[in-house]
């Protein structure tokens, strides 16, 4: 029988790993996100492209009204124009031109992420890819995890959605993932669907996974091309790049940067929850 002692000479290496490593999960792969906020123009084409993807059901208005939710992504607006107050009221008061900032919002897959250890359960876990999953046979709607998130992104399932497909809008359903029944918990999985597919074409076709074969949803529709996904533990990825020219590490609350200027940030950095998902702030013109 292994001792106390024992496992902690044995698990020391991965302990004494670098977040840049992977910390001490074995992952294979460390799957993010950047979102340049200068691009996005707020059209919810990723929004929409998400609902598709990973069929989700409209819940219409009154539903949404009655804090009944349910979008994996959301577009937030803002209005940080300085001078926006002292503007005259106009019916383009909302634009960007008018001092709108969007800001597409989801599950940040947080590497500390809040929400797992607070499952009675264990229905939300770490995947080998990095990322935050969710075992929805295995959720009892606690919404434990929903309270613990300080991003407010899991949508809690009050319908049967499958009534929300009628013959033959169903016809449109993507076999990939399962339409969720009522009673749990939903969040944003970055398409690990996708993630899994492409895994399989590289083993199929002999090859390792290289970057670009993985696109999510959103950023596959993104008109702009305002959303980049990949590998974080690929040094030689676009996404790698991109964090490392915007000097933005993992395993800080609080960013060192030599720049100051360069616009990269994570929201709610000085949580500690270990973000893996990249902001590119919006350029104004002074």
């Amino acid at each position: 029988m292994p001792s106390l002692l024992g496992n902690i000479f044995k698990g020391w290496t991965d302990y004494s790993k670098g977040v840049e490593e992977g910390g001490h999960h074995e992952y294979e792969h460390m799957y993010a996100m950047v979102i340049d906020l200068d691009l996005c123009t707020g059209c919810n084409a990723c929004s929409t492209a998400c609902y598709a993807e990973n069929n989700l059901a409209v819940v219409g208005e009154d539903k949404f009204g009655a804090r009944q939710a349910m979008h994996w992504m959301r577009i937030e607006r803002y209005f940080d124009e300085p001078d926006l107050d002292k503007t005259e009221a106009t019916t383009d008061a909302d634009t960007q031109s008018r001092g709108a900032s969007f800001l597409p919002m989801m599950c940040q897959h947080c590497n500390a992420a809040p929400c797992e250890p607070v499952c009675p359960v264990g229905a939300t876990y770490h995947t080998v890819d990095g990322l935050n999953a969710q075992v929805y046979n295995r959720c009892i709607g606690s919404r434990y995890c929903a309270n613990n998130c300080p991003f407010r992104v899991r949508y809690f399932n009050f319908y049967d959605n499958a009534e929300s497909w009628p013959a033959p809008m169903d016809q449109q359903l993507n076999p990939d993932l399962s339409v969720r029944s009522k009673g749990v918990m939903e969040k944003c999985s970055m398409c690990l669907q996708r993630t899994r597919a492409a895994r399989d074409t590289a083993k199929r076709e002999g090859r390792e996974l290289k970057d670009g074969d993985i696109q999510t949803a959103c950023q596959q529709t993104c008109p702009t091309s305002a959303i980049l996904f990949g590998d974080l533990l690929d040094e030689d990825s676009a996404i790698s790049k991109v964090w490392k020219n915007h000097q933005v590490k993992l395993g800080t609350y609080k960013q060192d940067k030599e720049n100051p200027e360069l616009r990269g940030y994570r929201i709610f950095e000085e949580l500690n929850v270990d973000t893996k998902v990249l902001y590119l702030e919006r350029v104004r013109e002074v």
